[in-house]
């Protein structure tokens, strides 16, 4: 295999990729071209693939090491890898809201990596929002307010004694933990640490506050800028096939999975690639 093709998806971000079987190892030269894929189109998409969780993990192992998350049970026998379920009995999903995985920690995430093993006939899709676009139609006088503001990032109202997964009735199992009130400071805007562009780096789910700033305080610029970082020209809404497998650089997108399919079973396995902190 020399040469893969990528199809567009989105104005926004998304490309889905033909030509690869990831139960194989890639050559340097086709993993080359899906990095740089991933780079170009922020999340990517491999149709019809057959897997076991070995060979998913050997997949986000060429892009770093594996994050083990600190508050969701994972798959039985493989704590890299997140079975993400919700039943049809389940009233509430996982990620259903916009954010990006892994900002609480002092290294977010590269990227993750979902593996759609059983989708609902009607509904499941997932939405992504570009974070170079919302940073770049910022105003200059914005930019100007927003250079060198620190955000504070917290697992806290997610995963927390008191957070909303809290036994919300959801199949999957999480677990509140003191260490989810652990606090990272970020860069309102950041660089990527490949592209070298500027993006725009909070979310509602983890971003709390601006460092110095009280809750109150930060709350209104806060609103204002993940409101706009989630705007309809920024965002592609994907519906997922079977055994297909998305990618996402979570750097530079926050993402959100729809809610709209009750009644119906979806499971998805997820695998997150650990980052870096370049800042």
């Amino acid at each position: 295999m020399t040469g893969i093709e990528i199809e567009p998806l989105g104005s926004a971000a998304g490309a889905r990729i033909h030509g690869v079987d990831l139960s194989q190892p890639l050559s340097g030269n086709v993993f080359g071209q899906v990095r740089q894929a991933l780079l170009d189109h922020l999340v990517i998409f491999f149709p019809d693939q057959h897997i076991t969780p070995d060979q998913h993990k050997d997949f986000g192992r060429r892009f770093g090491t594996l994050n083990i998350h600190p508050h969701v049970k994972p798959l039985d026998g493989h704590p890299e890898v997140l079975n993400i379920v919700k039943e049809p009995t389940d009233r509430f999903n996982f990620g259903g809201g916009w954010h990006s995985d892994m900002t609480f920690q002092q290294e977010p995430a590269l990227g993750s990596i979902l593996y759609a093993r059983e989708i609902p006939a009607q509904g499941g899709d997932t939405m992504w929002a570009n974070m170079y676009l919302a940073y770049d139609s910022l105003s200059d006088g914005m930019k100007q307010l927003l250079r060198g503001l620190v955000a504070i990032h917290t697992a806290e109202d997610i995963y927390g004694a008191k957070g909303i997964y809290t036994d919300d009735g959801r199949t999957m199992q999480t677990m509140a933990a003191e260490q989810a009130s652990g606090r990272a400071e970020h860069p309102v805007v950041r660089s990527h640490p490949e592209t070298g562009r500027k993006l725009l780096f909070v979310n509602e789910a983890f971003t709390t506050k601006f460092k110095g700033m009280t809750r109150a305080e930060s709350q209104p610029l806060l609103d204002f800028l993940c409101r706009h970082a989630t705007s309809a020209p920024f965002v592609y809404r994907h519906r997922w096939s079977e055994n297909e497998i998305g990618f996402w650089d979570n750097r530079c997108t926050q993402h959100f999975a729809l809610n709209d399919y009750q009644g119906q079973r979806r499971v998805m396995h997820r695998v997150t690639v650990d980052g870096d902190r370049p800042y």
